[in-house]
């Protein structure tokens, strides 16, 4: 393989895209790892500031919805000819997140996948809401990811 340039590395389309078989919503649905724009967008999705030690602020992990709030970001429209719009918006998020536990987990599995996440990276999202001695996070990606989240 030979160096790439600024063109080539924009042009192509690097993406994965699965159909993932869902028996309890009685059919298949078609799930995109997210970009670096919509990973940073669901880890901001999920800081939340609160009050730690002596009174400081200290980022943690809101969880309310973890699950659903990815899927609503990977799960693609059918219809959308070129396969990258979104099925559900985010704020559609707490009603997907009523839907069958399994179902959900059947098509978060497949997110985190395609996204290059892993489950240790959650895991290290869940001990950034831990308190530390400084009062910070132990969670890198929460800590650059203070952009606002897209309204898909």
């Amino acid at each position: 393989m030979g160096l790439l340039s600024k063109d080539a590395i924009l042009k192509v389309d690097d993406r994965q895209v699965e159909e993932v078989e869902v028996p309890e919503w009685g059919g298949s649905v078609l799930v995109a790892g997210l970009d670096g724009a919509g990973r940073d967008a669901y880890f901001a999705s999920m800081a939340t500031m609160r009050q730690g030690r002596g009174g400081r602020p200290q980022m943690g992990v809101d969880g309310e919805n973890l699950t659903a709030k990815l899927v609503a970001r990977c799960v693609l429209d059918p219809d959308d000819p070129q396969r990258r719009q979104l099925m559900f918006t985010q704020q559609e998020v707490a009603a997907l997140g009523e839907k069958s536990g399994a179902a959900l987990d059947r098509v978060y599995t497949a997110a985190l996948r395609l996204s290059g996440l892993s489950d240790e990276d959650m895991d290290e999202l869940g001990k950034a809401s831990a308190a530390t001695p400084s009062g910070g996070s132990t969670s890198p990606s929460l800590a650059i990811s203070g952009a606002p989240s897209p309204s898909y």
